[in-house]
């Protein structure tokens, strides 16, 4: 989009680019959402940023009315399979905070200069400065949703001091931690829920998002002890116990989307309520990026609708589920040893293998078995294959991940058929564009294939798989 373009998306307040781009007005020092309601700015007032990261790194402060900070992520870094979508992917899920650039560019195979480049030249900010805008977002949350002193939040939100925090909360958002947990508590009308309540959590998604299909995958999928759905279709929570880097947790998701009011952007979109339970507060990035993944909040259903609704035999099914999701995996292991041995066999390797929670949330009693534990304790076939290359790294499913180059390891596994391959590249990997081998699936349906098998599915035109 030209700027031309984008400045006609903020004059009409267009949801849909939400995330995709940030607008800032050098006469208020404020950067925005594209769907920001307050009165549109003059053009020659309007410089546009590609995150909020380099919004701040030019001296703007986050608007308190649109919260641009708590957008949808950008689609492209699901889609792309480049070192900026693989570094955007790697540092959403906590990488920098722990294992800082060097870890970063480690993981992407470049050196720590070259991540640096590419990531400021393409998206006005680097990869620190992208850590950093995390940090105040998460910290933002946690001042907002609970009672942690205000120095456990500075350090739990990946702060190095509390003086960098409130450094960081000045410029970000121009208030200090306290004044922005107090504005927070005036404008709910009531303090923050008790900590075994959990962290509650509105995960915005862009545009029209049916959580039917998703759910129902979801219930077919639930493995006894770390999964459970509860509720009648409609009104079903889902949960599940989360590994962590640490510590561990539960998190629970809740069927119904919510909705802004009307009049506040075209296709705003909405969120998934949902609560986390943490052992260690440090986690809270890492699970929501993990939860995002597994619902697919952050897809552009705009962009995929477009593209598969032009095709005669998927028109109808675009039409009757827009904005119909391919939902990914909060544990990619995981997902990938269940989709080798299946959802029976999945549920007995919880019970002989996995590990107790500390303390049990109803039905929730375990986490799944490590890879490096099942490698021991079934070291042959094709699990015992699985496991090892997991363990050993062979095959990578972090977010950072080279999807070819993790197919064709995953393809050299003994007894790996090319069909469990296209599951788990779909599913624990979040590649948008799998065919599974022997489909009957059109290059015009490129780069949303994933897409649209989960239309077929859910109109039951294919078989029902992962």
């Amino acid at each position: 989009m030209d700027e031309d373009t984008r400045y006609e998306a903020v004059r009409s307040r267009d949801g849909r680019f939400d995330g995709e781009f940030f607008f800032a007005v050098e006469t208020t020092g404020i950067y925005c959402r594209p769907s920001c309601p307050a009165v549109t700015p003059k053009r020659h007032h309007v410089r546009f940023y590609a995150t909020g990261a380099a919004a701040q790194g030019a001296g703007f402060r986050a608007c308190r009315r649109c919260r641009p900070d708590a957008v949808p992520g950008s689609a492209d870094w699901n889609v792309r399979a480049d070192a900026v979508g693989r570094a955007m992917r790697l540092i959403g899920d906590g990488v920098l905070d722990r294992e800082g650039v060097a870890g970063l560019a480690a993981r992407l195979g470049y050196s720590e200069r070259q991540v640096r480049r590419q990531l400021t030249a393409e998206l006005g900010a680097g990869p620190v400065a992208l850590a950093r805008a995390q940090r105040a977002h998460s910290a933002h949350v946690l001042l907002r949703t609970t009672d942690l002193p205000v120095t456990q939040i500075a350090f739990a939100a990946g702060f190095a001091s509390v003086r960098q925090f409130n450094d960081t909360m000045r410029a970000v958002y121009a208030a200090t931690p306290s004044e922005l947990r107090a504005t927070a508590h005036r404008t709910r009308g009531r303090r923050p829920a008790a900590p075994t309540a959990g962290i509650p959590l509105r995960l915005a998604h862009r545009g029209p998002y049916p959580t039917g299909p998703v759910f129902d995958l979801l219930e077919r999928e639930a493995v006894p002890g770390i999964e459970e759905i509860s509720g009648a279709p409609g009104r079903r929570t889902y949960r599940r116990t989360l590994r962590l880097p640490y510590g561990t947790g539960t998190a629970a998701v809740d069927e119904r989307s919510g909705a802004p009011r009307s009049g506040s952007g075209a296709h705003p979109g909405g969120w998934l309520e949902a609560r986390l339970r943490l052992t260690d507060p440090r986690d809270l990035t890492t699970a929501v990026q993990r939860l995002r993944r597994l619902f697919d909040l952050d897809a552009d259903p705009y962009a995929v609708d477009e593209r598969l609704g032009a095709d005669p035999r998927l028109a109808p099914l675009v039409a009757a589920r827009p904005g119909l999701r391919s939902p990914g995996s909060a544990d990619p292991p995981e997902t990938a040893v269940r989709a080798l041995v299946g959802p029976a066999a999945a549920a007995e390797l919880v019970r002989r293998y996995g590990k107790a929670l500390d303390a049990p949330a109803g039905t929730l009693t375990h986490l799944f078995p490590e890879p490096a534990v099942l490698a021991e304790a079934e070291p042959d076939g094709p699990l015992g294959a699985l496991a090892t290359a997991l363990a050993d790294g062979t095959v990578r499913l972090d977010p950072g991940a080279d999807r070819d180059d993790t197919h064709r390891a995953l393809l050299a596994l003994p007894g790996l058929d090319p069909a469990t391959a296209a599951v788990i590249r779909t599913r624990a990997l979040g590649d948008p564009d799998v065919a599974p081998p022997g489909a009957d699936v059109p290059e015009s349906w490129r780069p949303w294939r994933s897409y649209a098998l989960r239309h077929l599915r859910a109109a039951e035109e294919l078989e029902t798989t992962p």
